[in-house]
């Protein structure tokens, strides 16, 4: 099951394009083949340049499914339109419809919450909600991603979608005025920064930061007791969800076997490998959470539709723009 040339119409098999990177999810494919018969030949490779393959191969694309993180990216496959819409029982009863696309052509099978973390030894009274990080009292204070980064894209649109364009436009505005530095790295980075004390407040997912307290991830977790977190918005909107999904290729060979992997992802037994394999959160709410993920504690989460979230992501870009969010 490795990345090379697919056979686009044989009988037993699936065409994955995944831009999931993760070595956890070889016990995925194994275990669906061992259940079902039907061999993954698997595509890896960066979101954007498999939506932009899948668009170039057109009807003769091999793709059966393709695999991606955040709902900016399902929704920009989407809008490309190298997906279909699905009819499945399984998926519309096992996905909480909140994270399902609105006509069924992309679905969440793991989350991760976007959250605050802080260093405990110099911030005594963190921002409780999302709003707050631009408050004038942690100016100097606050590390970010970039507006580049799919992951502040969402924030932005979740924010606009729940407080409106124009709070929205303040909070980046106050974001931008809070810097420690410009914004710069990955999650792992945001968390080094306080480990390092360049950062007193960072805004991560939660997969990194559950995995440096299950294995040792440099600048992290040798130091991890300094680093305090907060699920925002509890008494409000809930803490922010980032999707990791999926969708049936419009052109799909073998159609059939694309739904089946799909609602295989809902089972108890995948759903659990998500958590287990790489720190996130299951979609499907019976499914059991792995140790690394228990450890940070029940939460609120955002219950906002992702679909409309998704159609605030030109307007957040604009108000990246507009302040001046590097």
């Amino acid at each position: 099951m490795t990345a090379g040339t697919l056979a686009a119409h044989a009988e037993g098999e699936l065409n994955l394009y995944s831009s999931r990177h993760y070595d956890t999810d070889e016990r995925l494919y194994s275990d669906f083949t061992e259940a079902t018969g039907i061999t993954v030949n698997r595509i890896e490779g960066k979101a954007d340049e498999l939506i932009a393959r899948m668009q170039a191969e057109g009807v003769n694309s091999p793709a059966d499914v393709l695999l991606t993180v955040d709902t900016s990216r399902l929704s920009r496959a989407k809008d490309a339109g190298v997906l279909q819409s699905v009819d499945s029982d399984v998926l519309e009863s096992r996905i909480p419809s909140n994270l399902q696309d609105v006509d069924n052509e992309w679905f969440g099978f793991s989350q991760r919450a976007r959250i605050i973390f802080y260093d405990k030894n110099d911030v005594a009274n963190p921002p409780m909600d999302y709003l707050s990080l631009a408050n004038p009292e942690y100016k100097g204070m606050v590390c970010h991603r970039s507006s580049s980064n799919v992951y502040s894209q969402t924030l932005l649109a979740s924010v606009i979608e729940n407080h409106g364009e124009e709070a929205a436009t303040a909070w980046a505005q106050g974001m931008v005025d809070n810097f420690a530095r410009d914004p710069q790295g990955g999650d792992t980075d945001q968390l080094r920064g306080i480990v390092s004390g360049e950062c007193d407040i960072s805004v991560a997912n939660t997969y990194y930061f559950a995995r440096a307290m299950r294995k040792d991830v440099s600048g992290v977790s040798s130091d991890i007791e300094q680093i305090g977190w907060i699920f925002p918005a509890q008494d409000a909107e809930g803490a922010h969800m980032n999707l990791s999904g999926g969708g049936v290729a419009a052109h799909a060979p073998h159609r059939e076997n694309a739904i089946k992997f799909l609602e295989y992802l809902t089972s108890d037994q995948a759903q659990h490998y998500f958590s287990s394999g790489n720190d996130e959160f299951p979609t499907v709410e019976s499914a059991p959470l792995s140790e690394s993920v228990a450890k940070l504690g029940e939460f609120k989460a955002d219950s906002v539709d992702l679909s409309a979230v998704a159609t605030n992501l030109p307007a957040a870009q604009r108000i990246f723009d507009t302040v001046g969010w590097k």
